[in-house]
């Protein structure tokens, strides 16, 4: 329990997490490409602001040699009206660099956060088994925030960058061109210093996304189960379940800062220490008259330039690992294929009569787990079969083929006679309609959840819907009546408000497979009843399969399927059934005999 606890709260390892996959650059350069005119904008804004900066040391020299030595006051206003107009233009080019490519980032963040959602929900059930809810957020979240700030912000950042750099070493040069290659001997220095810590950095930075992505799980899960969480008055288990994990990601990032720390310190002590150096060599200059002091102090400037450009683009080399660790995460899930999907020539099922057949059907999840085994069931058009059996024995496994969530590993199910695999999966889901045993609902309005059925039924037909499923009456007591929030999960509604609901949503879907889990052992007897008549009416001409849980169930299947082990080891009516006097017959006396009858709250046959 120990193990489970821990392996609960911990995230995955960044080998799980970041396979060390190649990036494809030209795809992550693609979703710049729609954006090439405000780049272009941007880039000419960003050069111009990035030479404009380069002036202010070259009139810093004009003031030094010209205006102090000869007291030109006019000449030192007119250097000040030239300054106050090119910083006025800087400012300008700026302004249009900064929101042009702030822009463009943001509008990749929306376009690949839309198709990374899009893909991760077009994904098979299979997927989602393996990989928890707050990863995928942390995913969508930060990851794609990191790949925003890679293909925007550093790119901007580093050519404006080098722009400087270039720029302030040409001039330099043309200044005194002895000092600029003292200079010089600092870069390869900051590069070596910068490529080994930005490396590390890159390694610390996914550690500390995959803890993130740990503690957003532990959150997300208390926050969907957070009923659970104080019916066991479990709070201060959870937050400290909750401290333990961002203590780990703490922990990693206290390692990263240390990194930085150690960066920025070296890249400041080499860069000032190069300029004090600059500065003797410089001052030795001008004493021999190969200098002035204006030339000096603007060499200094233009030296800050360069160091500054220097320590930019090293610190831009770790964000920049940092931002391949978070594509690498993102790509690895975009790189995923459903593991159900319509062959080629699959074509929409159109309105079905309903019958369901299984073919020597056999489903293993994985390949030392099989769950059915040679399964063999021919449903009829407008038949209601209840499934009993022990838990594990396969009853929901049954389910999940029927709409095509998993393909059986063996045999063939088929609607009227086709094949699920030549059918399109929309169109199949489209005649099936599933009422789970834990009604789940979406966090919005009542009237939302029902419409959610079909999502272009009128106002008519969601209150119609409401009404076949006893649901209407409770709803207009309700303040806001059909505009209620429900809460996550639809917990502001007890469980039999729930279910009606959910069943209003299967009415207006008007499905001709139905899919029940029923679940009423929980409710009152009122909202039995109430739940027990919508079902009745739900399941009306509609071919039916039923996990059992009542007796009034059992009793109104045309046929009882017993399933135990994954196979079918009885089939027939309650009467056939009881006079085999077999495992049927063990189980009814075990969990129905001592049962109530349904008496007026059973729902009638169709």
């Amino acid at each position: 329990m120990g193990l489970f606890a821990r392996r609960r709260g911990r995230a995955s390892t960044p080998e799980e997490e970041t396979p060390d996959i190649p990036i494809p650059w030209r795809r992550l350069i693609g979703y710049v490409r729609p954006y090439t005119g405000y780049m272009v904008i941007a880039f000419v804004a960003l050069v111009l602001s990035s030479l404009l900066s380069l002036v202010f040391p070259a009139m810093i020299q004009r003031v030094v040699d010209s205006v102090l030595i000869a007291n030109d006051i006019a000449l030192l206003d007119q250097i000040t009206i030239i300054l106050l107009g090119v910083f006025l233009l800087r400012a300008l080019t700026q302004l249009i660099e900064t929101y042009t490519i702030n822009y463009v980032g943001e509008r990749i963040v929306m376009n690949l956060r839309t198709e990374l959602y899009a893909h991760i929900v077009s994904l098979s059930l299979a997927f989602f088994t393996k990989r928890r809810a707050g990863e995928l957020i942390s995913r969508l979240s930060s990851d794609v925030t990191m790949i925003r700030q890679v293909l925007t912000d550093n790119i901007n950042t580093l050519l404006q960058q080098i722009l400087i750099a270039i720029g302030s070493v040409v001039i330099m040069l043309a200044l005194n061109w002895r000092l600029t290659l003292f200079i010089l001997v600092l870069v390869p220095i900051l590069g070596a210093i910068g490529g080994v810590i930005g490396t590390m950095l890159r390694r610390a930075s996914t550690r500390i996304q995959d803890e993130i992505a740990g503690a957003t799980t532990v959150t997300t899960e208390v926050i969907q189960n957070i009923r659970e969480v104080k019916t066991f008055v479990r709070e201060p288990y959870e937050v400290t379940r909750y401290r333990t994990a961002i203590q780990r990601a703490f922990n990693v990032a206290l390692e990263a800062l240390r990194l930085r720390s150690a960066l920025g310190s070296l890249i400041a002590f080499i860069a000032f220490g190069g300029l004090a150096l600059v500065l003797w060599f410089g001052g030795r200059e001008a004493i021999a008259g190969r200098l002035s002091g204006g030339e000096l102090i603007a060499f200094l400037i233009y030296g800050l330039s360069v160091a500054g450009s220097l320590g930019s683009l090293v610190a831009l080399y770790s964000q920049f690992q940092q931002g391949i660790g978070a594509t690498k995460r993102v790509f690895d899930i975009l790189a995923q294929q459903p593991d159900i999907v319509d062959a080629p020539d699959a074509r929409p099922l159109t309105r079905t009569e309903g019958r369901i057949t299984f073919d020597d059907v056999s489903f293993s999840y994985e390949a030392r787990q099989q769950v059915l085994n040679n399964i063999n069931l021919d449903i009829a058009p407008g038949e209601i079969l209840a499934l009993v059996g022990p838990s594990g024995a396969g009853k929901s496994t049954v389910f999940n083929l029927i709409p095509r969530f998993y393909d059986p590993t063996q045999g063939a199910i088929s609607i009227d006679g086709v094949d699920l695999r030549a059918i399109t999966q929309a169109s199949l889901r489209d005649q099936i309609g599933i009422v789970p045993q834990e009604s789940l609902l979406f966090g919005g309005t009542i009237y939302e959840n029902i419409r959610y059925g079909r999502l272009d039924a009128s106002e008519e037909q969601v209150i119609a819907a409401a009404k076949a499923a006893n649901a209407h009456d409770f709803i207009m007591e309700l303040p806001d009546q059909y505009q209620t929030m429900v809460g996550e999960r639809g917990i502001r509604l007890s469980g039999g408000q729930r279910q009606r609901v959910s069943i209003a949503r299967a009415l207006l879907k008007d499905p001709r497979i139905l899919l029940l889990d029923e679940a009423t052992s929980s409710l009152d007897s009122e909202s039995e009843h109430e739940v027990q008549e919508a079902l009745g009416r739900l399941m009306q001409g509609r071919t039916t399969v039923i996990i059992a849980h009542r007796l009034s169930t059992v009793r109104i299947a045309h046929r009882i399927a017993v399933l135990d082990k994954g196979s079918i080891i009885e089939l027939g009516t309650h009467e056939e059934l009881m006079a085999v006097n077999g495992v049927y017959a063990r189980l009814y006396n075990m969990q129905f005999r001592d049962e109530p009858e349904a008496g007026e709250s059973e729902p009638a046959a169709s």
